[in-house]
């Protein structure tokens, strides 16, 4: 059976098919992760026990008790288990981003200047938001 035939151009495929492997892959990578987590071969920062104990509590309060970092620095704590967990989740949110880049070269590319100056912008809006540079609070 033939796939359907779309008007889609080369960089909306490109991009589209970014967005498939990339979210799949996201996903697996959530689910090793997880069971790395939840079956113990890596030790978590925050043990299962401590984690129902502080469920109810405000995030700044677990936070604080906890000694969590907070922004980008869960990455320093990568080597456990609860914080490997976000790897999955920061491939996912930075998926778009990763997915503008062949977008915006392939409008350079071609010529069409004024695509590539909105996707160009596009990634840089994506990156300041995500660095944490402009804080709204939620850092």
């Amino acid at each position: 059976m033939n796939a359907p035939q779309t008007n889609a151009s080369a960089e909306q495929v490109t991009y589209a098919n970014i967005l498939f492997y990339g979210c799949w892959s996201g996903l697996a990578l959530m689910l090793v992760t997880y069971i790395l987590y939840v079956s113990g071969i890596m030790e978590p920062y925050v043990s299962m026990e401590l984690v129902t104990k502080f469920w109810s509590m405000p995030v700044h309060e677990y936070l604080v008790e906890n000694n969590v970092p907070i922004g980008w620095g869960w990455a320093t704590l990568l080597t456990k288990g609860d914080f490997l967990n976000f790897l999955g989740i920061a491939l996912l949110g930075g998926l778009t981003i990763v997915a503008y880049i062949p977008v915006t070269i392939a409008y350079f590319k071609k010529k069409d200047f004024k695509f590539a100056l909105i996707a160009l912008l596009e990634v840089i809006v994506l990156c300041v938001a995500a660095s944490g540079l402009i804080g709204g609070g939620a850092h």
